[in-house]
């Protein structure tokens, strides 16, 4: 079972030194390999890709779809004219909230989190100066809005992080409501509270807003109208959850003789109502469709990766051990899957790479698990979407590298709000949703 550790430990600390996981996984795995008496060769070939090809079979549509709608959305601007809404709602005053809840909007409505980082960041920028406030805490508002309540809590996102869990545990994207709702309200306020704190702290040290060495502008366009922008965001929320609000996936089979909405038809309809709405806007619609998708391609190797090298990992005798030993963790069995998830999530740098192995190996324990403790499966998939958005967001995370990246910003500048937002409260908001679930509050 150590060589299963080594092998985490060597992925966490190439992955943290800038390394890819597209070569890193493999070779991680094939550590695992050696350690746990399995052959090379067939590992590599066999194993490890069996996982990654899988992976990606299931889920490629979804990244896909989602980048090409992420696109057209951005290229269009109608994603910034949603942004602009916002702030304009909220007020230049609450700079920091307009950030956070344009990013919220944005990501609940199916944009991938990459796409809004750059949408937003010009916007934020341009805030935070009006505000006089100092640069260092833009990454943690953007990591707030969309890292956390949005991708994980929310009942009904269309986010990648809400959706594995139902190909697992039969249940729907809407699962577990109260306790998504009031784990979305302790990450956005204990968030915010924790913002609101730092930018105190700055102005008490006379830290405030410093130009760029290199002026960033947001582009002065003229932006499509705010309500036909949130259109497409709607219909992808709305059709993913239809079964859900005409009264489960039951009632909808029964009256349409077909099984529910899924993503990759709510994506198609936001990104076929995105085009009618806003072709004009687009010089040529090949070329932003292609960016799209080939936008995509990085997103679902790099997970694939890390589920490729999970798969290696349940094949060495001394996983049976590790299982043995996650679940057999005391008391309520969602502690074991949260635990099991956060590992994994940190352990990978991805929450839905973590997830995915996590529920892959474990998810008919944990369906048995349901059933023989009484605790419903909703249950199970709030904790693991939940919990997948707790470590993921150690400092070798691949959104968060892009985050700093784009926000020009260091670990040393941003990464402890990063960290306060995006990794600790959630881990608390997973806590009080395992304390929920005890009581049977779903």
């Amino acid at each position: 079972m150590w060589g299963i550790f080594l092998g985490l430990a060597l992925l966490m600390f190439l992955a943290y030194r800038g390394m890819s996981i597209i070569w890193v996984a493999p070779i991680a795995a094939l550590v695992v390999a050696v350690t746990g008496g399995l052959e090379l060769l067939p590992a590599y070939t066999d194993t490890y890709m069996t996982g990654f090809v899988g992976f990606a079979k299931a889920w490629f549509p979804v990244f896909m779809l989602g980048a090409i709608f992420g696109k057209i959305m951005d290229e269009t601007g109608a994603a910034k004219a949603v942004a602009h809404a916002v702030v304009n709602l909220i007020g230049k005053k609450y700079a920091i909230l307009a950030v956070v809840l344009s990013c919220a909007v944005l990501t609940y409505g199916g944009i991938s989190l990459f796409v809004v980082v750059f949408a937003i960041y010009p916007l934020a920028l341009a805030l935070f100066r009006e505000a006089n406030i100092t640069r260092r805490l833009i990454p943690g508002a953007i990591a707030l809005g969309s890292f956390t309540f949005t991708m994980t809590a929310l009942p009904g996102s269309p986010q990648i992080q809400n959706l594995i869990p139902i190909q697992y545990f039969g249940t729907t994207a809407a699962a577990a409501p109260i306790m998504g709702l009031v784990g979305a309200l302790i990450m956005l306020g204990g968030g915010m509270a924790w913002l609101t704190y730092r930018e105190k702290a700055y102005n008490a040290k006379g830290v405030n807003f410093v130009e760029l060495d290199k002026a960033v502008e947001a582009k002065v366009e003229k932006l499509p109208h705010w309500g036909l922008s949130l259109l497409p965001l709607l219909v992808v929320v709305l059709t993913l959850n239809i079964a859900t609000l005409m009264g489960g996936a039951e009632a909808f089979t029964n009256a349409f003789g077909r099984a529910p909405i899924n993503i990759i038809e709510s994506l198609v309809f936001g990104i076929v109502l995105a085009i009618v709405l806003f072709w004009k806007r687009m010089p040529n619609i090949v070329t932003t469709v292609n960016a799209g998708a080939a936008g995509s391609v990085l997103a679902i190797i790099n997970t694939s990766a890390a589920v490729g090298f999970g798969a290696v990992v349940r094949a060495v005798p001394g996983f049976t051990q590790l299982t043995d030993a996650v679940l057999g963790i005391e008391g309520n069995p969602l502690i074991a899957e949260a635990v099991a998830v956060n590992v994994l999530a940190g352990a990978t740098g991805s929450a839905s790479g973590g997830m995915g192995i996590a529920l892959a190996a474990l998810g008919e324990n944990f369906v048995a698990l349901s059933a023989s403790s009484g605790i419903p499966l909703e249950a199970f998939h709030r904790i693991a979407s939940m919990s997948s958005g707790g470590l993921d967001t150690l400092p070798h995370n691949g959104a968060v590298l892009t985050l700093l990246a784009v926000t020009a910003m260091t670990h040393k500048d941003s990464y402890l709000d990063i960290f306060m937002v995006a990794t600790l409260i959630p881990v608390v908001s997973v806590i009080v949703g395992i304390i929920m679930a005890g009581f049977g509050i779903l």
